[in-house]
């Protein structure tokens, strides 16, 4: 009969090794800075966007410019695929009638 267990798992990680479990929390935290340099990112795009439909609206031009959402559309389609569709298009939802 063998006394061998089975190696235990780090419940916060999945790990199961220290070594692993201490890379996963390393990793997390980078993901956790990059989102927040993301979601600053995003808000700023939001203001930029908000400038930009005043100056259209201001100079008697449609709030959204339809073309250049196609742009955007296709920019990030062509660099992260489909993905990057759905990611744009919230992107842009987050920035349209902002002011």
């Amino acid at each position: 009969m063998s006394t061998q267990t089975a190696p235990r798992t780090a419940p916060e990680t999945g790990a199961r090794t220290d070594e692993a479990a201490h890379l996963i929390t390393d990793a997390r935290g980078r993901i956790d800075d990059l989102d927040g340099r993301i979601i600053g990112l995003v808000q700023e795009r939001m203001a930029v966007s908000a400038v930009i439909q005043r100056e259209r609206i201001a100079s008697g031009g449609p709030r959204v410019s339809l073309a250049r959402e196609m742009e955007i559309l296709n920019h990030f389609s062509d660099q992260l695929g489909k993905p990057g569709t759905t990611l744009a298009m919230t992107l842009l939802e987050l920035c349209r009638g902002r002011i």
